[in-house]
């Protein structure tokens, strides 16, 4: 008989101070030389306040990916488990320090603790949820009593002027379609650094709340969408991704071959409806009426401008989530990609406000090509 797997515990760590948006441009650095044209047209849209860099106010970087990420797990620590208690490391994030060795083995690396199982899952906003199924899957099959599972981003470094792509030629049309705010310029005014981090075991907290995993579930739609958003390649004029292989290497800063690039016509075509025909299928299937057997509503956001999209979409497709029951820190962190649903779900962990039996469904979608991970948890 398969166990049960509970979440047990969670932790972030956020490097440095927040960075509001009037200290965003002294940081990042202008790019030729002069303030942004679209940068407030974008923040007005996107609603975020405050975001995180590892690079602090006098522009050094002061960690890595793998830093962040393993202070993450750090402070999961408490009387009852230390990191040389893991058994599996499972983390997720969308840019590595290196393409080599994986993400996992270095965050092992910098913990210095014991031998253990250790996995990379890549992708997009998904990674981080991939890394909890993983871990997940391990627990409930009883190949482990416990996880550790982490989402984490440092994009800030990418993002500074001398790397930033300079080409921002749909500030004129902001105002009139929010959608072209999603060109290289809104990602420079949206996104933030930060790691997270869960420990999942096959028995609840004996003292205090645990939320225990009932499903999780993803779907990818790459076998019908090309590329949205992606990195470390160009597209060619058929939508084909280029990988940086095949470039020449004077080519890799001529056309920004690893900046992060959004396709936004493809990203406002199927972004909202991909993401909540697979929920409401997978609702319909487990008999759940998330009218009543919801009680938050944890969704990743890229931006507060999808926010009512989703809502409409939502209730075009019989699912009746009520805005009492979103919860989101977007506009006090920022998008920390993969590891936002975890800063997310730490916060309502830690709030004090989760009662037993509540109910708990997450939903993240990635536009990287299209992938989408759901979960459903009950505090115990």
């Amino acid at each position: 008989m398969p166990n049960q797997v509970y979440i047990t515990n969670i932790a972030k760590f956020m490097p440095n101070e927040p960075v509001s948006n009037d200290e965003m441009e002294s940081i990042l650095g202008l790019v030729n030389g002069k303030p942004s044209r679209s940068k407030n047209i974008v923040l007005r849209q996107n609603g975020i306040k405050n975001r995180y860099y590892v690079i602090d106010k006098n522009g050094e970087v002061k960690f890595s990916n793998a830093d962040i990420t393993s202070k993450a797990i750090k402070n999961l620590e408490n009387k009852s488990f230390s990191v040389n208690d893991i058994e599996v490391l499972s983390c997720g994030t969308s840019l590595p320090d290196q393409l080599l060795p994986s993400h996992a083995s270095m965050v092992h690396g910098k913990l210095g603790n014991v031998p253990l199982e250790v996995i990379s899952p890549s992708g997009v906003c998904c990674a981080g949820m991939h890394a909890i199924k993983y871990a997940y899957l391990s627990v409930l099959a009883n190949q482990s009593k416990n996880a550790v599972a982490t989402g984490s981003e440092v994009i800030s470094t990418l993002l500074r002027a001398d790397k930033f792509n300079k080409e921002m030629n749909c500030t004129n049309q902001l105002e009139q379609n929010p959608i072209l705010a999603f060109e290289k310029d809104f990602l420079r005014w949206m996104l933030s650094d930060g790691a997270g981090a869960m420990l999942l075991e096959n028995k609840p907290n004996n003292d205090g709340i645990s939320l225990r995993i009932e499903w999780i579930e993803t779907i990818s739609y790459a076998n019908e969408l090309e590329a949205c958003m992606y990195a470390g390649s160009d597209k060619d004029e058929k939508g084909n991704l280029v990988g940086w292989r095949e470039f020449d290497p004077e080519l890799w800063l001529e056309k920004s071959i690893f900046s992060v690039k959004q396709d936004v016509k493809l990203l406002d075509k199927y972004v909202v409806n991909r993401c909540i025909t697979p929920l409401a299928n997978i609702l319909k299937k487990k008999n759940i009426d998330p009218s009543k057997d919801v009680d938050y509503f944890l969704p990743h956001l890229s931006s507060m401008f999808f926010k009512q999209k989703l809502y409409d979409e939502l209730k075009v497709q019989g699912i009746e989530v009520s805005d009492e029951k979103w919860f989101t820190n977007l506009t006090r962190v920022g998008n920390v990609g993969s590891a936002s649903i975890y800063i997310i779900l730490d916060e309502l962990f830690h709030s004090g406000n989760l009662k037993k039996d509540e109910k708990i469904l997450i939903m993240v979608p990635e536009s990287g090509r299209f992938s989408y991970a759901y979960a459903y948890l009950t505090v115990v």
